[in-house]
């Protein structure tokens, strides 16, 4: 253990059971009832000002020390996904079909064990916002605990998070000022013809036929309309059409996911995405729907100053040869760039082991948060308020 770390650790310690508490309980998006019950529990104890219901489920811990009235936020994601767990772990989930497979029962039981030293310590001058949010999978929770007003009730000056790694060692923390992961915007379409028997080709308009050009014409978009220096990804996740072999059916239906890295080329691969597929449609005689999904992710774009703030509280709290800069931005996508459009701030990597099932990628059965995490996590957390907001 490094000496820097030596004060937290009982703090780590004490976090073990609560996380795979959670991880024995988990909840999907905007379901999370008893993880906030019990976050709510464990922060009225230690004396925190504790609000709860912010968008839903989600739970904001206030703790103000010294005289100083600058105010940051820490945040933690605390759904589960529809999973069926594969671990074969003593406190895997209890819950049929539902596990903890992106490792936000650590992220809790992270920021939980910052949350108990700080208010045991308040070694601080200001105002720390803990931020639990529920529906990070897919459902918006940031979103959502925002438009509950949740920057005007709880201002920070700056907003952090960080997510566990997979595959890096534990202790090692991975930084990038500017985009660090990618918008993604999903797209339902749909594309009309007319239909027919199979043995009639030409008495139809094969939307079958459109949206295979429509398929083959898209893998153009990138590489012939974003810099090369730019990242830009589209993808066809779905394409369906008909039920039988000898009735040609009268639609097509498809769903994209497009993933960038910045606001001018996300506006740019949308426009063209949406036009050359209605394009496509038309020249084969059918018409192209084109909608949106419901809260597309922008994309997350860490403020430089911030990151700078988090990089020197990492060297602090892990040592400097643990604080690695990111090679590029990753394609995934995370709502805390929600908050990273309100506020400013950054996102973190947190390394999560590269064996057995702590280096497997999360989103599988086979993964699970690595306790041994808790430890650097925390000493992350503690120190940035520390040096954030100096007594």
């Amino acid at each position: 253990m490094d000496n820097g770390q030596q004060r937290f650790a009982p703090y780590a310690t004490a976090m073990v059971p609560v996380r795979q508490q959670i991880h024995a309980n988990p909840e999907l998006a905007f379901e999370e009832f008893e993880t906030a019950a019990l976050v709510a529990k464990m922060l009225g104890e230690w004396g925190y000002e504790v609000t709860t219901g912010i968008g839903g489920t989600g739970v904001v811990g206030t703790l103000r020390a010294g005289s100083g009235n600058t105010a940051i936020g820490l945040r933690a994601d605390m759904d589960a996904l529809p999973i069926v767990e594969a671990t074969g772990l003593p406190y895997a989930s209890q819950v049929p079909g539902k596990m903890h497979a992106c490792g936000h029962d650590g992220h809790t039981a992270m920021l939980l064990g910052a949350a108990k030293y700080l208010a045991e310590t308040r070694n601080f001058s200001g105002v720390v916002n803990l931020i639990f949010q529920p529906a990070e999978e897919g459902k918006a929770g940031a979103k959502a605990m925002i438009e509950d007003g949740l920057f005007e009730r709880f201002p920070c000056e700056a907003v952090y998070g960080i997510h566990n790694g997979p595959g890096t060692p534990v202790g090692e923390l991975t930084f990038a000022p500017g985009p660090f992961a990618a918008a993604n915007d999903r797209l339902d379409v749909v594309i009309e013809g007319k239909g027919g028997h199979a043995a009639q080709p030409d008495t139809t308009f094969d939307p079958i036929v459109a949206g295979s050009a429509v398929v083959q014409a898209l893998q153009s978009v990138v590489s012939r309309n974003v810099h090369p220096l730019d990242s830009a990804v589209v993808s066809v996740a779905m394409f369906r059409a008909g039920e039988t072999f000898n009735v040609i059916p009268q639609k097509a239906e498809m769903k994209l996911s497009l993933r960038t890295h910045t606001p001018a080329v996300r506006a740019l691969v949308n426009a063209r995405v949406r036009k050359l597929i209605t394009d496509v449609a038309d020249a084969y005689n059918c018409t192209a729907t084109v909608i949106a999904a419901p809260n597309p992710y922008p994309p997350l774009i860490n403020d430089a100053e911030a990151t700078e703030h988090g990089r020197t509280a990492a060297v602090a709290a892990l040592g400097e040869a643990n604080v690695k800069r990111a090679a590029r931005p990753m394609m995934g996508s995370e709502d805390f760039s929600f908050m990273l459009e309100k506020n400013k701030g950054a996102y973190f990597f947190m390394g999560n082991g590269t064996e057995g099932p702590n280096g497997i990628a999360v989103h599988n059965p086979g993964y699970d948060f690595n306790d041994a995490a808790l430890l650097p996590g925390i000493a992350f957390w503690a120190t940035l308020v520390e040096q954030e907001l100096k007594a």
